[in-house]
């Protein structure tokens, strides 16, 4: 009999917004995997279209995640995701934040995967989120992670997370680096929702979102999102190259990409924008 797992599948919609200088809109439907770090051994050895750091349908690779050289990604680590997790936070005095760990995530169809931003919920030995790694990666091959420690008033009465902090990676060719991000998180559940504002000095120019319902992992239900969400990882680069194109063509601006930074993670000392962004490990 298949286990019931913790870790499950969200089915949704993705949507970005636009507001300025020019005014520009998507939606793209798409699934993503809530993966509890501790599980993913069980779930590749009970699930036929699940691996892990080897090809199948479906798959997760240690490699895809956890940024541990400058700048850089951490393709060819030879440490599983969760130690190299556990570091980051031991050494930024967040060691009871590594009970357990959640990644929101895409995973890799068909051996391709590219994840503009990957999420770690990471919890106390209490259940509680303690702190959250926000994963950034571009298309040029550059990844760069903020860690933001989980303050008593950032989640609200309603359970959800309000975040924000300065941009220091660069994205997006059309964005400048001069901007904050703010992030609204509704936990995982029976669904769940990640909104990002991006704001600089104008106030808000961009609006993303996702937002999605929770179903089971089992080999039945990666089958049918693969029937209904075919080579969904190579559209998402080939969306993104389409948009910028579609930008472009409104004369959006090309801002010049800086060199990456030098420490692979930032430490946010507290929610907040470009002031309260500082220690860099």
């Amino acid at each position: 009999m298949t286990q019931k797992f913790a870790s499950a599948l969200y089915e949704g919609v993705v949507t970005h917004h636009r507001l300025r200088p020019k005014k520009h809109k998507l939606r793209y439907r798409v699934f993503s995997f809530l993966l509890d770090l501790d599980e993913i051994d069980d779930i590749a050895a009970q699930l036929r279209l699940f691996s892990r750091n080897r090809f199948n349908l479906f798959s997760f690779h240690d490699s895809d995640h956890g940024s541990i050289k400058g700048g850089g990604t951490a393709a060819g680590a030879k440490t599983d995701l969760r130690t190299r997790l556990e570091t980051v936070l031991t050494a930024n005095d967040l060691g009871d934040c590594a009970h357990k760990i959640e990644l929101l995530c895409y995973p890799r169809l068909l051996g391709f995967v590219f994840n503009p931003l990957s999420v770690y919920f990471c919890h106390r030995s209490d259940g509680s989120v303690g702190a959250v790694i926000y994963e950034v990666s571009n298309t040029f091959g550059d990844r760069h992670s903020y860690l933001i420690p989980v303050g008593e008033n950032d989640i609200d009465k309603k359970g959800v997370l309000r975040q924000s902090c300065a941009k220091g990676f660069y994205v997006s060719p059309f964005i400048d680096m001069e901007a904050d991000y703010h992030f609204r998180i509704r936990m995982p559940g029976d669904n769940v929702a990640l909104g990002i504002r991006e704001t600089d000095a104008k106030g808000a120019f961009l609006n993303a979102v996702f937002a999605g319902d929770r179903n089971e992992l089992s080999d039945r239900k990666l089958l049918g999102a693969f029937i209904r969400y075919p080579l969904m990882t190579l559209k998402v680069v080939a969306g993104i190259h389409w948009e910028a194109l579609l930008l472009w063509r409104k004369g959006m601006t090309f801002h010049k990409r800086p060199a990456p930074p030098s420490h692979p993670v930032t430490y946010v000392l507290a929610t907040g924008t470009k002031a309260a962004q500082a220690g860099k490990r």
